[in-house]
């Protein structure tokens, strides 16, 4: 058992009891258990995986922003009022500091908006590296 526990190291008891089985020994489970935990046998835990640079639909690698206004990113919230009147927030964050560069609030926005609010970026701070934006509409409800 302890062999078959060394040579398949991220095997449990119920398949090294298995592996017994295949070798022509008649061991349960519950002796194989009992084995294990007196030999002080364990399997080792799993090192997590790093998160991924990209996305599932195999397009292009997503960069690590590595210094101030290397990598911008902008996003649309939806909102409602406690009227039930919707607005939408556009959001433009510096990735590597977690700084919101401006924050827009309109009943409507659309490209002009986000062109503009960039360009005033782009005076104030000077043009970023990348620009990145998910293109996904996001429906949330806020309190204002």
């Amino acid at each position: 058992m302890i062999e078959l526990a060394r040579q398949y190291g991220r095997y449990g008891y119920r398949r090294i009891a298995a592996l017994l089985r295949d070798a022509g020994w008649q061991v349960n489970d519950k002796r194989v258990e009992r084995l294990w935990r007196r030999e002080g046998l364990k399997v080792p835990v799993k090192q997590p995986k790093k998160g991924r640079l990209w996305l599932n639909d195999g397009s292009c690698v997503r960069l690590r922003p590595e210094y101030r206004d290397h990598i911008w990113s902008y996003d649309f919230v939806h909102c409602r009022t406690d009227d039930g009147k919707v607005f939408r927030t556009l959001n433009i964050l510096d990735e590597f500091s977690r700084e919101c560069l401006t924050i827009r609030v309109r009943r409507k926005l659309n490209s002009t908006d986000v062109i503009d609010a960039l360009t005033d970026l782009f005076i104030i701070r000077g043009v970023p590296t990348f620009i990145r934006s998910d293109n996904v509409l996001r429906r949330k409800i806020c309190a204002a």
